[in-house]
């Protein structure tokens, strides 16, 4: 997926310039992944004009404390699972893809808290909607 060279991680995300970088990249990857792109593009047809500064919102009040963000994330899958079924392989490829995101790019306090955010995204989000969990770093559902 990652075909432009990128430098060694060497800062944390300790601004919204850095979250909105950091969604951004991630969700470059996301779209054009075989099993993601698809839920993304064709089933939610989601407005990527509308829907990175949300992310990037959701991402600064989680890693900062910044205000702004307005939303219901599980609410959100939920209307995409009823059109097509979320199962834990698209959460374990979400999962793989937010991990290798920010350790191409990032690292420190943050990197770190936004990976286990993510990890206990996508275990609860999996579980909600599959009744599997996922299990973070393992690339598995329970």
């Amino acid at each position: 997926m990652r075909d432009i060279p990128r430098p060694d991680p060497t800062g944390d995300l300790d601004t919204p310039e850095e979250i909105a970088e950091l969604v951004r990249r991630f969700y470059a990857d996301v779209t054009q992944d075989d099993l993601l792109g698809p839920m993304f593009n064709e089933v939610a047809r989601v407005d990527w004009s509308e829907h990175l500064p949300k992310l990037t919102a959701f991402w600064s009040r989680a890693l900062l404390g910044i205000p702004g963000y307005q939303g219901n994330p599980f609410r959100a899958h939920l209307v995409v699972h009823a059109q097509r079924a979320f199962t834990p392989t698209h959460f374990e490829r979400w999962l793989a893809l937010f991990h290798e995101t920010i350790e191409l790019g990032w690292t420190g306090p943050n990197a770190r808290r936004a990976l286990d955010i993510a990890d206990n995204v996508a275990r609860v989000h999996s579980h909600q909607l599959s009744g599997h969990a996922v299990t973070a770093g393992s690339g598995t559902a329970t």
